[in-house]
């Protein structure tokens, strides 16, 4: 009878298993997709007439705020903390609204120029799929933990086309445990969502052909991996920062105008931080070998400098989203940065677009002190794993260096705050 009993416990965990990982899927790939379409038609647009630049975010918070305050209950979006309140608590879940709420947010900040990704909003409304499911069934309410995760894992398997690092970002960044359940739970949602990836034929995000690496370069790899630590110690501070000023706010309005203005000034004066920016990692990964100039050098630090900043302020004003995009933007323009810089001064004779892919992978990192899953997230997305062994170097050289100087990600901090 006892066997009976597991048997239909299990039978049913697949079944719902399966039900999760399909709708997750089916939900990051189409957040994706039409984001994608819509990013691109909003950017071309305002490079074509460029007060778009402050017209697009000013539309896009707007809408997220009429949309917050009349159609979803009036509650901010707190991003990846809502995921640790409900999993470290037995009486929260997250409740089904989040789902368009986190989708639809997602989809206006970034499309209108706010300067963040979908990743974030599609990992919590995933979760979220994973909490309501749980929700269903007396007998699933011990397993809150493992179905929110194989919606988590499933929409970032989606997102990324990996399997892999959906698992990993599951274990390494939400339940920072593991045990049986969650990994049959994770695979089998993680294998729906990857045959849907399959069927939809969903292309990589950077489609790079890597041919070697040098042992050579394996001591400039390490103080890139510094750098990123370094780097992305800046973004997780521009971010509880900012948010710490914009509470100070009163108005929900002044907000948006606030973070419109800065927004619009930093996009009129560098187009790439528009929206998730991806499109600025395909432009040095399309010119790779590019002489260092003190144009080069204005260019690149304005982007390292402002980047952090202006997602800070796009999440601080309203705005949906995370430090995931981000992070790998920042990330490969410091790659970027430093094989220039070497290969003009010291004639180092590396790889730019190496460092470019590596530099991604150290920030992601860093920024979510998870090496694992940024190793693996970043050969998906690149679609070649030759760097395997020196990104999996830097990855921990990053997320080491990070939490010496910060022991905190944007994640973690107001779970556990400490007086700076």
């Amino acid at each position: 009878m006892r066997h009976k009993s597991r048997y239909k416990v299990f039978q049913k965990l697949t079944l719902v298993s399966v039900l999760i990982g399909f709708l997750a899927a089916f939900l990051a790939v189409s957040l994706k997709r039409i984001t994608e379409h819509y990013e691109d038609i909003f950017f071309l647009k305002a490079n074509q007439l460029n007060f778009l630049y402050f017209l697009f975010p000013l539309f896009g918070l707007t809408i997220i705020y009429f949309l917050r305050k009349y159609m979803f209950k009036n509650k901010e979006n707190k991003g990846i903390k809502e995921i640790f309140e409900c999993t470290e608590s037995s009486n929260k879940n997250l409740p089904v609204y989040k789902i368009p709420s986190h989708f639809i947010n997602g989809f206006f900040t970034v499309i209108f120029g706010g300067s963040t990704g979908i990743e974030v909003s599609t990992v919590v409304s995933s979760a979220t799929i994973g909490s309501v499911a749980q929700q269903k069934a007396n007998f699933l309410q011990e397993y809150k933990t493992e179905l929110i995760c194989a919606g988590i894992a499933a929409g970032i398997t989606a997102l990324f086309s990996s399997p892999i690092a959906g698992i990993l970002f599951a274990v390494e960044v939400i339940s920072r445990k593991v045990n049986r359940t969650l990994l049959f739970t994770n695979l089998i949602a993680v294998f729906v969502a990857s045959l849907l990836v399959y069927i939809l034929d969903e292309p990589t995000l950077f489609l790079i052909k890597v041919n070697t690496w040098n042992f050579h370069a394996i001591p400039y790899f390490m103080i890139l991996g510094v750098l990123a630590g370094l780097n992305s110690v800046f973004l997780t501070k521009s971010v509880l920062y900012f948010k710490s000023q914009f509470v100070k706010i009163e108005k929900n309005q002044n907000k948006v105008l606030v973070g419109t203005i800065i927004i619009g000034c930093a996009i009129l004066l560098l187009p790439i931080l528009y929206g998730d920016s991806y499109h600025g990692i395909k432009e040095i990964l399309a010119e790779p070998n590019t002489v260092f100039s003190l144009k080069f050098f204005l260019s690149i630090f304005g982007i390292l400098l402002l980047k952090p900043i202006i997602t800070a302020i796009t999440l601080a004003s309203g705005g949906d989203g995370g430090v995931f995009a981000p992070s790998l933007v920042i990330g490969a323009f410091l790659g970027f940065f430093v094989a220039t810089f070497l290969n003009t001064f010291f004639n180092a004779n590396v790889l730019p677009i190496n460092f470019i892919i590596i530099g991604m992978a150290a920030l992601l990192s860093a920024s979510i002190h998870a090496p694992f899953t940024s190793l693996f997230l970043v050969c998906s997305i690149v679609n070649d794993y030759t760097l395997f062994i020196p990104i999996l170097l830097v990855c921990l050289i990053s997320k080491y260096t990070a939490k010496y100087i910060f022991p905190h990600t944007v994640y973690s901090y107001s779970l556990n705050p400490i007086k700076a």
